[in-house]
């Protein structure tokens, strides 16, 4: 959310001038002219700026190097994340960043091997309207690793990962999409969790094929490995697009203002 971003560094520095102008200038004009810093004289814009400034900096702050709340829309990390979720992100653990710029300041670490991550989707073209867009995915290839997927079996550096089958997937709750495909475990360096997979698609891309992650980039794909727009179709994430990684579920509704349903079963969830 790039445009809520840019809203909130530009309110938070507008209300920040002004006061810092009015304490510095005009307030000591008003002292000389009453005797005395009657506060109760302040105008109305100045008044609100000193009240407003303080509350946006700390929300600023927060937002941008410790945790962004997110809403996931999609399918495309079931059974993980469901539609609804709304999720914490952490923004340290990667480095620091500027709002609204994306850009590193701090070097703190580098994702993980299955790590899910949010990032600002770097698109499939010049044209592509959803370019800068938050994504959230699994991270799967690290710089330098090869990757390939073919029949359901992802083989990483040569090496196929292991999968253990848990059944049909049955989902529950108002953010299930869909049921029916099979749910299976996916054991991906110290990061096991469920992957969907639908054995059967006729005329679809299942995203087949094999990758040579390039340094400075990552391979990432959904857990719904069917039904997600990944880096399978359009490519590499680069690593300065990165937001930071996701860690925790601590709501699940329809609508940002949980109007049609609420499903206190998701609350608390650590995403694996």
């Amino acid at each position: 959310m790039v445009w809520f971003e840019l809203i909130l560094v530009t309110l938070t520095l507008l209300t920040g001038l002004i006061w810092l102008g009015d304490r510095l200038f005009f307030a000591k004009r008003r002292a000389k002219a009453d005797g005395l810093l009657d506060e109760a004289r302040e105008p109305v814009v100045v008044d609100y700026a000193r009240a407003f400034f303080p509350v946006l900096a700390v929300v600023l702050m927060l937002r941008s190097f410790v945790a962004e709340p997110f809403r996931i829309p999609s399918s495309s990390m079931m059974p993980t994340l469901l539609i609804g979720d709304f999720i914490l992100v952490n923004k340290f653990t990667y480095g620091l960043r500027l709002p609204v710029t994306n850009r590193k300041i701090i070097e703190i670490g580098q994702p993980e091997r299955g790590d899910v991550v949010v990032f600002r989707y770097p698109g499939k073209g010049p044209n592509d309207p959803n370019t800068g867009l938050d994504y959230i995915k699994r991270v799967i290839g690290m710089p330098g690793d090869s990757v390939s997927y073919r029949d359901n079996q992802l083989t990483v550096n040569g090496t196929p990962v292991v999968y253990e089958p848990i059944g049909e997937y049955v989902g529950k709750g108002p953010g299930v999409e869909m049921t029916g495909a099979s749910e299976i475990r996916e054991k991906l360096d110290g990061h096991p969790h469920s992957v969907l997979e639908i054995t059967q698609l006729p005329g679809i891309d299942q995203g087949e094929g094999e990758w040579a992650v390039p340094a400075g980039h990552y391979l990432v794909m959904g857990d719904n490995r069917d039904r997600s727009d990944d880096g399978r179709f359009w490519g590499y994430l680069p690593e300065e697009r990165l937001r930071g990684r996701a860690f925790l579920v601590w709501l699940n509704c329809k609508g940002w203002f949980c109007t049609d349903s609420f499903d206190t079963s998701r609350i608390g969830n650590g995403i694996p």
